[in-house]
């Protein structure tokens, strides 16, 4: 098994596999279809319309948006990105060196472990891609962003964020013996994310210590700077800064899996 390490040779290799993830996703994509397009209305039209009547948008108490349901929307978008990153990058991964033992057959090949990683990589970014933007569309007849440009530039946003938890989950699931750590994962992972990361209100509201906690995390990182991006209210160096962390944090990630996913199938 060699490991290619030339840029351009990787993302050829990980081309190949074009094909095989095309064909996955034909023959799955119906169980992932209310997930992938329903749930999205449903979010914006319960936690943002039904429950946002009952909550005063004040610009002053929600991170300046006008409205709960402004407020929350962005939150949402980001937050789905994560979940689908969560969904595609846990159980698939385990079966394809556990169960169905498919990296074994594409690295019997003259693919790369890295090629392999990519490909399959590509096809999450695919689904995050995908199911935001669905989310955007969605979002966009309620009038919660405040420009065109805004729109676009979050949608893209959630590819960074997605990527941002991608190497790094895909890293520590190619390392596993078994699915039983997935448990923990969501349970103190991603709910825990999903709900004090400043999604449904802002992170000022709790202990400072939590608050702390939070602005550590990813997901708070892609929530505020989706929602600045859907407000318009975007300042450059705090963009900065939420851009940088989670380049970095994917790239890590990146190099984690690498050598997880070598090491495990080197077994």
């Amino acid at each position: 098994m060699t490991d290619s390490t030339a840029p351009t040779s990787t993302v050829a290799g990980a081309g190949r596999l074009l094909d095989y993830w095309t064909i996955v996703y034909k023959r799955t994509w119906k169980g992932s279809a209310i997930s992938s397009f329903v749930n999205p209305l449903l979010y914006v039209l319960a936690m943002g319309v039904l429950l946002g009547d009952y909550i005063a948008g004040d610009p002053d108490q929600l991170d300046g948006a006008t409205s709960y349901l402004a407020f929350i929307a962005p939150g949402l978008l980001a937050a789905q990105a994560m979940q689908t990153v969560f969904g595609e990058v846990t159980y698939p991964v385990m079966g394809m060196i556990k169960w169905q033992r498919t990296y074994f057959g594409m690295t019997a090949s003259p693919l790369s472990v890295r090629e392999v990683i990519l490909g399959h990589l590509g096809f999450v970014m695919f689904r995050v891609a995908l199911t935001c933007g669905v989310f955007v569309v969605v979002m966009a007849p309620f009038g919660v962003f405040a420009t065109v440009w805004g729109a676009v530039l979050a949608f893209l946003a959630q590819l960074l964020v997605g990527l941002a938890f991608a190497t790094p989950i895909y890293a520590f699931t190619a390392g596993l013996k078994d699915e039983s750590a997935f448990a923990l994962v969501f349970r103190l992972g991603m709910i825990p994310l999903f709900l004090f990361s400043g999604a449904f209100f802002p992170i000022q509201n709790v202990d400072p210590w939590l608050e702390a906690v939070a602005r550590v995390t990813p997901l708070w990182h892609g929530v505020d700077l989706t929602r600045m991006l859907t407000l318009d209210t975007v300042d450059a160096g705090t963009a900065l800064v939420h851009v940088v962390y989670l380049a970095v944090l994917a790239a890590l990630g990146w190099v984690w899996a690498v050598r997880r996913l070598t090491k495990r199938m080197s077994f």
